[in-house]
């Protein structure tokens, strides 16, 4: 049998390490099969040579992640399994330390994966960016969270959060109530990311301002929007044309962001998609970053991960029958 010690300083470090009843220590075991004491600032692992060596790397990165003030939890750990895995533990070293912007409870906002920390790189560098992948990947909570950095730094005087509204497979003029009743449960994901991090009552203030604008895709049409930062959510269920008619709403001193899950489209009589058209027309202009998410970058339970991944396991096997 083979064995390594690591020394860990900080005792804060070692118990977030562990996790509460030693949870996190039993899911290091049972992954690389091998065996893991404490003693002291100590840990000692013992199994074989490549396993023990394995484990070492794993929990060498969870430290590092524990040092940049992250919670080790089941989400982080299967995130550093997976890289182990992939020989790229040191990466780690890329997630930033600093946080996009503090919620309302005073928790930061920041990328928690390599993935995450593309995309935001991305929206800081380029004026229009697309990104592209499975659901529970952050990609509009991030985005949400640079817009509201954007408006409290005076970068942007208006934040703009526009969605098409063909989800329920209903129009808006058959929906109970005014405007703003039709469009709210098409765009309750973008008020819960945004109460998070202005709480309600801001909200609500800059809303009536005109500071915030919450609207169905169909009302950007004929608008010149300047000076804002521009979120369109679910754009795998825009049309061509609707995508073209909302990025020629660019305006000076304004940002786009464009999120979307081209799995997950529900355009009635299959219609094309214009977020995956978009992908094509636009992957070579300058400016404009297109970023693809993976199910490593999900951040939320367990079960998210291996519904994402069952569902492209079941549609490669329908291509493969397909295709043969």
């Amino acid at each position: 049998m083979f064995e390594k010690i690591i020394t860990i300083d900080k005792i804060e470090h070692l118990l977030n390490i562990f996790g509460s009843y030693d949870e996190n220590i039993n899911a290091l075991q049972k992954e690389y099969n091998v065996s893991i004491v404490n003693r002291g600032d100590d840990i000692k692992i013992t199994g074989t040579e490549e396993n023990v060596a394995a484990a070492a790397k794993a929990i060498e990165t969870l430290v590092l992640l524990s040092e940049k003030g992250e919670r080790i939890n089941d989400q982080n750990l299967r995130y550093v399994f997976s890289l182990v895995k992939e020989g790229l533990q040191n990466e780690v070293e890329k997630l930033s330390d600093d946080g996009i912007c503090v919620t309302l409870k005073g928790k930061i906002v920041k990328p928690k994966t390599l993935g995450q920390k593309k995309y935001v790189d991305a929206i800081r560098k380029n004026t229009v960016v697309l990104g592209v992948g499975p659901a529970g990947t952050g990609k509009t909570y991030l985005a949400v969270a640079m817009a509201v950095k954007a408006f409290r730094a005076h970068d942007v005087s208006k934040i703009i959060l526009t969605r098409p509204a063909v989800e329920a497979g209903e129009k808006l003029g058959f929906l109970p109530g005014d405007l703003q009743n039709k469009v709210d449960p098409y765009l309750r994901p973008l008020y819960d990311a945004l109460f998070e991090m202005l709480g309600a009552e801001t909200f609500a203030k800059q809303l009536e301002r005109g500071a915030i604008e919450v609207a169905p895709l169909a009302y950007m049409r004929g608008r010149t929007l300047d000076d804002s930062f521009i979120i369109l959510d679910e754009a795998q269920n825009t049309t061509p044309e609707q995508m073209k008619m909302f990025l020629t709403r660019l305006g000076f001193g304004s940002k786009i962001v464009i999120t979307g899950d081209v799995t997950q489209i529900d355009l009635p009589d299959s219609r094309r998609s214009g977020l995956i058209e978009a992908m094509k027309v636009l992957k070579n202009v300058e400016d404009i970053s297109i970023n693809r998410f993976t199910e490593k970058d999900v951040v939320r339970h367990k079960l998210v991960q291996d519904i994402i991944k069952a569902y492209e396991k079941f549609y490669e096997r329908g291509s493969n029958h397909k295709n043969g």
